[in-house]
């Protein structure tokens, strides 16, 4: 056996099985290897049941006594009740709804059984309980537990991993100077360990050198893809264009200086020999689509298209719109690409694209399709870059060759970060806002003064502007307990907002539906809208003045930063209330963050400080940035060491590490054409 052996030839696996564990992405032992379970479980092994502690998960060993009835209960439940001994000692094992799981155990049968315990009364019961197979019962237990999905069990992948590991030698390949400078294990003791692992401090020791692994890996590639890009990023020469002076005079607005900075990097950027690999960070409203549309508007000038695509329609057509507006005088053709574009004009537009009759497309994903093709793309615009997966960046970049690539993102990324997840990229910063954005009020109330915040809501209303409500889910949920789209509307609609005009919007709604909400908030005939994070970037409704966020603590500081940016657009009075469980001190700190400040680059260094593995954009960043184990933001330490050491290596002319060097280069020369530079 080795890493790349087909997964459907492991013992206990076969063809079907092996579709199930593909749907995992588990093709091969490899993939298998580096399926790293999402959280352990601590199981306490005792000898005698009258050890175990109310609330501890357990393992004991014992007998049946006796089987009883099942009794129907008055909820409609049905418990179903086996009563265990260990010696003269009983206790009972309890299900509720699962009249089948008694029909494993016989009486007077042993069983060594897990389940979590449950003592009232001084009576013992375990509740759940679970045969176990194949342990012993000497010591406590830590079992590994997996992301699982639809006909594959923990069990199984405990067993089949467990397995492989007894089949398969791991060679170790991080430098040798790298393994004695920081103490580490073995990865082949590191990849035992982290499946199943002996002890706590095996686990995290284990965990420590497979992160730094990880981490080494990706910054490596990105430092040696920046010195690769310097000797093979042939890129098209664009001249200034004279007509961007008329364009700067016809803006019915004057530049912030953070924008015109920008627009001259970018400008010079294009002017190089050398294909544009930029990031442009900016806050929320600071005007990052005006600097997108005067450097588009170059290329076309030089004669070449340019392409922007969001990661929304809603989004979309709003740039759309903006960049009609702001071009209307100098007769180019720019047109919209998306999912709602009818047949018969995505066809003409795809048709025109290819004929290079088009100077500007703005689109979603819809510009990534295959049969989309250009004439003569010169550049592309990719905004909230982070929303897109790799592929899909990937994709658009390779519609043209040599073209200059702009990536823009409104989520605040800290600056410690920054320069190691983007080595490769040159980044832009517009740090200040443009005159005229009013300053938003922001505040946090408990859950249970829903009611007043609404009733405040009701005044604004009353005075002609209009409210955002976001919440977490779109459905309700029994067991998360938070806030949904669907169950405020119903409530909201049925009670205080009954004579007023509500909408809500999420992200699955078809098109069409989302697009007509949309229009009628901005038009004013909505009044509230109530929606999930869909309207977290680019939405733009300058009459909308107050942002409640139900359920605030669950979101992360940056993403409520992001929503706060929806309301102030206007020349109104702006507030934004955090609705929130406050159940500790470090939610109510958390949220004192965003009332003490609006600077969003502060906030994500404040999120980045306190949260520990929180979300940076509000979902977790795992995969894409090509990390299975690691996190960026919660492994920030082991990231800065990782850097310092990938920078070693690469001056380094050691016999070992030039051979890594050339391996990470011969990759990076095979798939350059395929890699995604942002």
């Amino acid at each position: 056996m080795n890493t790349y052996s087909d997964i459907k030839y492991i013992k206990g696996v076969g063809p079907k099985m092996a579709e199930n564990l593909n749907k995992c992405g588990i093709f091969n032992v490899l993939d298998l290897l580096l399926y790293f379970p999402r959280d352990y479980e601590n199981i306490s092994v005792h000898k005698s049941v009258l050890e175990c502690m109310d609330g501890e998960k357990v393992i004991v060993e014992c007998s049946v006594l006796n089987i009883l009835r099942d009794i129907r209960l008055k909820n409609n439940k049905t418990l179903s009740t086996i009563v265990f001994c260990q010696g003269d000692n009983k206790f009972k094992g309890k299900w509720f709804n699962q009249m089948y799981a008694k029909n494993s155990f016989k009486i007077s049968s042993k069983y060594i059984i897990t389940g979590k315990v449950n003592i009232f009364k001084n009576e013992i019961t375990i509740m759940n309980p679970k045969i176990v197979k194949n342990t012993s019962m000497d010591t406590n237990k830590i079992i590994a537990k997996y992301p699982i999905k639809k006909n594959v069990t923990n069990n199984f992948f405990n067993k089949i991993i467990s397995d492989v590991l007894c089949n398969i030698e791991i060679v170790d390949n991080l430098p040798e100077w790298i393994v004695k400078k920081y103490c580490f294990c073995s990865l082949s003791d590191a990849t035992h360990n982290i499946h199943s692992p002996k002890n706590i401090e095996l686990l995290n020791k284990s965990k420590k050198r497979l992160k730094f692994q990880e981490l080494f890996t990706y910054s490596l590639k990105i430092l040696m893809l920046k010195e690769f890009m310097k000797d093979h990023n042939a890129g098209i020469q664009f001249k200034i264009a004279p007509e961007l002076i008329v364009l700067k005079q016809q803006l019915p607005f004057e530049l912030t200086k953070a924008q015109s900075k920008v627009v001259r990097e970018i400008l010079i950027d294009q002017k190089r020999d050398k294909a544009m690999n930029r990031l442009l960070q900016g806050d929320v409203g600071s005007g990052k689509t005006i600097v997108a549309i005067i450097t588009m508007f170059n290329v076309v000038k030089n004669g070449y298209q340019a392409a922007l695509m969001a990661p929304t329609e809603i989004l979309a057509k709003q740039h759309y719109e903006e960049i009609q507006n702001v071009l209307k005088n100098f007769s180019l053709n720019i047109q919209i690409l998306s999912g709602s574009t009818t047949p018969k004009n995505k066809q003409l537009i795809k048709q025109e694209l290819k004929n290079g009759v088009i100077d500007i497309v703005v689109g979603t994903h819809a510009l990534i399709e295959d049969n989309v093709e250009f004439n003569n793309l010169g550049m592309i615009v990719t905004d909230e870059q982070h929303r897109f997966g790799v592929s899909q960046r990937n994709r658009f970049s390779n519609k043209g060759k040599n073209i200059d690539i702009l990536v823009m993102t409104a989520t605040p990324i800290p600056r410690t970060l920054s320069l190691y997840l983007y080595g490769d990229l040159d980044v832009s910063i517009i740090d200040e806002l443009p005159p005229g954005r009013q300053k938003i009020d922001t505040s946090y109330e408990s859950m249970g003064s829903s009611s007043k915040v609404y009733e405040f809501a009701i005044k604004e209303i009353m005075k002609g502007r209009q409210v955002y409500i976001v919440c977490p889910l779109v459905v309700e949920n029994e067991e998360m307990k938070l806030s949904s789209v669907e169950m405020l509307y119903e409530k909201l609609k049925k009670g205080q907002f009954k004579f007023i005009e509500i909408g809500m919007i999420y992200g699955k709604m078809p098109s069409k539906l989302k697009n007509e909400i949309m229009d009628k908030f901005k038009s004013g005939e909505i009044k509230a809208l109530i929606s999930t994070t869909v309207i977290e970037v680019g939405v733009n409704v300058p009459n909308a003045t107050v942002m409640i966020i139900e359920n605030s603590e669950r979101f992360g500081l940056a993403q409520l930063h992001q929503l706060r940016g929806r309301v102030g657009r206007g020349q109104y009075k702006s507030y934004c209330i955090l609705l929130a469980n406050i159940k500790n001190k470090i939610v109510r700190r958390r949220l004192e963050v965003l009332i003490k400040s609006n600077d969003g680059f502060y906030i994500a260094e404040e999120d980045l400080k306190t949260r520990g593995a929180g979300e940076l954009f509000g979902i977790k960043q795992h995969g894409e940035s090509g990390l299975i184990l690691a996190d960026v933001i919660e492994d920030i330490d082991i990231l800065k060491l990782a850097n310092k050491e990938a920078k070693q290596l690469i001056q380094s002319d050691n016999i070992e590490d030039m051979r890594l060097k050339d391996e990470i280069i011969e990759k990076i020369e095979k798939s350059s054409s395929y890699i995604c530079f942002n």
